[in-house]
C-alpha cells in the first residue's frame, strides 16, 4: 500500500500540470451528513477532471481521470482524503485512494464518545478505553473497481433510468500506535479495528427520475477483515461478514443543491454470554464474547441519515 500513496502523490503533481493544457475542468462541493446517532460531519471535495483514452464511441466518448481532494470535520475527527479515479470504459471505473487523519474523546449528555484510542481488554474481561486528543495517526489506503449499467444506455429515455452499480476493493488501514492484535475506535465505531487488510464491497440498484425526487435505490455493503489474529474464529466472530442495508431517497432541491435521506440496518453478532452482562458498564471486550453458532446474526435497526450536498 505504500507504493499506492507514492503513485498518488507523484499523480497530484504530474497530472494537473498536463491537465491545465488538455481540456481540465474543476468543480467543488460542500457535504453535510448527520444522522440519528450522536455523530455529523462535514466535508468539502475539490475535483479535477481531464479527458484520457477517449474514443468516439459511445463507450470511449467520456472516458476520463478525476482526482478528488476532500477535507473532513466531526466533533471527534479531523481528516484528509485524496481519491484518483480512471474510466477507462462507460461501465468500468478504477480508483486508488488514501486517507490520514486523527481524533480526540469527548463526552456528550454524559456519554463518552471517541473519535481515536485503543480498545483494550481489561484484567476482568471489560473493555477499557485508553487515549487522547491527536495521540496517532489513522491511515488507510485502498484500490478499487466499479462495474455500472444504465438501462437508459440501450433503451433511451428519460424514464429509463434504472441503474445497477458493484463497487469492490481491498484496502488496508491502521493507527499508527497500535501493535499486532491491539483494537482500535475510529469516529466513535465498535472499537473491533485492527492493522490489517480488509474487502469492501457493495451493490446498488436504483431508478433515476427527471424530477424532484430523482432517485430511489437499495444499497448492500459487506465488509470483512482479512487479517490473521488470534481472536478471528468462529467463537468471536471475526470470521463473520458484516453486512450494512440501505434504502435511499434524493431529492433535487435545486440545480446545486440535493439532500438524500438513508434508513440503515445492519447485521450484529449474537453472543451467548452478552445478555447477562448487558446492564453493566463498562461492557464485556468483545474478543471475551461466544458467538451463538446456531444463530450467529441478527438484523437491527441502525440509523436514518441525511446528506445535503452543494455544489460549488
Amino acid at each position: 500500500m505504500k507504493k499506492v500513496t507514492l503513485f498518488l502523490i507523484t499523480l497530484l503533481i504530474t497530472i494537473p500540470l498536463y491537465a491545465q493544457e488538455n481540456g481540465m475542468t474543476s468543480s467543488s462541493e460542500l457535504v453535510l451528513q448527520l444522522s440519528t446517532l450522536p455523530e455529523a460531519k462535514i466535508g468539502y471535495t475539490y475535483t479535477l477532471r481531464f479527458p484520457l483514452l477517449q474514443g468516439t464511441s459511445s463507450l470511449t466518448e467520456e472516458n476520463n481521470l478525476k482526482l478528488h481532494f476532500t477535507a473532513e470535520l466531526s466533533p471527534i475527527s479531523l481528516n484528509g482524503l485524496v481519491k484518483a479515479v480512471l474510466t477507462p470504459i462507460a461501465f468500468l471505473e478504477f480508483s486508488a485512494g488514501a486517507r490520514a487523519g486523527a481524533g480526540w474523546p469527548i463526552n456528550l449528555f454524559g456519554s463518552d464518545i471517541y473519535g481515536t484510542g485503543f480498545n483494550l481488554s481489561g484484567t476482568d474481561g471489560r473493555s477499557v478505553y485508553e487515549g487522547s486528543a491527536f495521540d496517532a495517526l489513522l491511515w488507510k489506503t485502498w484500490l478499487g473497481g466499479t462495474f455500472q449499467f444504465d438501462l437508459a444506455a440501450i433503451v433511451p429515455g428519460d424514464w429509463n433510468h434504472v441503474v445497477f452499480l458493484t463497487y469492490h476493493e481491498i484496502n488496508y488501514h491502521a493507527n499508527t500506535k497500535a501493535t499486532k492484535g491491539e483494537t482500535w475506535y475510529f469516529e466513535n465505531d465498535d472499537g473491533e479495528n485492527f492493522n490489517t487488510y480488509n474487502y469492501y464491497g457493495n451493490f446498488v440498484i436504483g431508478y433515476q427520475m427527471p424530477i424532484f425526487l430523482n432517485m430511489v435505490a437499495l444499497l448492500a455493503e459487506m465488509n470483512y477483515a482479512l487479517h490473521e489474529h488470534e481472536v478471528r474464529c468462529e467463537n468471536v466472530g471475526m470470521d463473520l461478514i458484516q453486512w450494512h442495508f440501505s434504502g435511499i431517497l434524493n431529492f433535487t432541491v435545486t440545480e446545486k443543491i440535493s439532500i438524500a435521506l438513508i434508513t440503515q440496518l445492519r447485521t450484529r453478532r449474537n453472543y451467548i454470554n452478552f445478555d447477562e452482562h448487558k446492564d453493566e458498564k463498562p461492557f464485556l471486550h468483545f474478543t471475551e464474547r461466544k458467538v451463538n453458532n446456531s444463530d450467529p446474526i441478527r438484523l437491527e435497526f441502525y440509523r436514518v441519515a441525511a446528506i445535503a450536498t452543494l455544489k460549488i
